[in-house]
């Protein structure tokens, strides 16, 4: 079977190769993001890779089909960058890899939270500069404070574990709650209540219509003064407006994002010697108490291993026409586009 790869970096290249041998499928890798423009490069792939920022949206799916792709294999859990509704008419098949590694995404954003808390960006620098100086970089315990979870999946479970470790209080907003996370410790509440108890605001849900922009004007104006406010989940959660408001009001304390809403034109490259264009982004990056990385919350060894393993074995269950059970479209393995074989 051929595999056309988009959005291939080195560590893509070398972990997929790796796993391969298991199942030596035909690969074919491409720097290019998938879009409408690049879909005619999979010409003669029976299936093709696709990550967070590639744009499946209808045009390039009918693209894909025209070429003869029949598989969409999403090496990421989200899937809000592919047009089921196209896919599904189209009679394509798509794929994700709803689990990698929570602990990775979780560790991460109690990084987040640790760095923003004791100002260790900031001190870094300092010290490499030789200043030595302790004004600016006070933080607060952890222990005894309260964080708000919104979203109790898997990662959300994690983190609220890790951050019970630290002694504080966990409350959970979710539209489903877990009666195991309550026996925990765990305790379930409104938004607002959410909103207004909580020292630290980590989101660990899906982008839907119903979480876009989420943390927005009316949601900051309900917080306490002075929150943390953390997202290792998808970017549109947030309205990037309002919290730069909300840090220029004080309202917001600090700010920890492992994504952005526009991160597509920015995230994966090396821009060191360009100048970004992205007025917000280049805003939030003036504040001293916000702290950005480039979406590597997931970015561990086991992470992509398990990534890679379960993304071929998702093309190989739909390859054999089994069935793929990672599947979330209708045409899930031997659907309207009959796999090769």
């Amino acid at each position: 079977m051929k595999i056309t790869v988009f959005s291939t970096k080195r560590w893509v290249r070398e972990f997929f190769e790796r796993v391969n041998g298991e199942f030596e499928f035909e690969l074919r890798f491409l720097e290019a993001r998938l879009d409408r423009d690049t879909a005619q490069l999979a010409a003669g792939s029976d299936a093709v890779c696709i990550f967070v920022n590639d744009n499946a949206d209808r045009p390039a799916l009918e693209a894909l089909s025209r070429a003869g792709v029949g598989m969409i294999a999403l090496r990421c859990a989200g899937f809000n960058n592919v047009d089921l509704s196209a896919a599904e008419e189209l009679g394509l098949t798509v794929a994700r890899v709803p689990a990698y590694s929570p602990y990775a995404v979780a560790e991460h954003a109690a990084a987040l939270i640790l760095g923003l808390n004791r100002r260790l960006h900031r001190s870094y620098s300092r010290v490499r500069e030789g200043n030595f100086s302790l004004d600016g970089l006070m933080g607060f315990d952890l222990h005894g404070r309260t964080v708000g979870v919104i979203g109790t999946g898997t990662i959300g479970e994690i983190f609220a574990g890790i951050m019970q470790g630290f002694g504080m209080t966990v409350l959970a907003y979710d539209r489903y709650p877990r009666d195991e996370l309550a026996e925990r410790g765990v305790r379930y509440v409104g938004l607002e209540e959410l909103y207004r108890e909580s020292d630290v605001v980590s989101l660990h849900c899906p982008l839907t219509h119903e979480t876009y922009h989420l943390i927005n004007e009316y949601a900051i104006r309900t917080m306490r003064d002075g929150v943390m406010i953390i997202n290792t989940s998808r970017g549109a959660l947030i309205d990037t407006t309002a919290v730069i408001e909300g840090l220029k009001s004080g309202v917001i304390g600090s700010v920890g994002l492992d994504v952005y809403e526009e991160e597509a034109d920015l995230f994966f490259e090396d821009l060191s010697d360009q100048v970004i264009k992205d007025d917000t982004f280049s805003r939030l990056l003036t504040f001293p108490n916000v702290l950005i990385t480039a979406h590597q919350a997931f970015f561990t060894r086991e992470a992509v291993e398990n990534i890679s393993r379960t993304t071929f074995r998702n093309l190989a269950e739909w390859h054999s026409g089994t069935g793929c059970g990672n599947c979330i479209t209708a045409a899930a393995g031997y659907g309207a586009r009959r796999p090769p074989g």
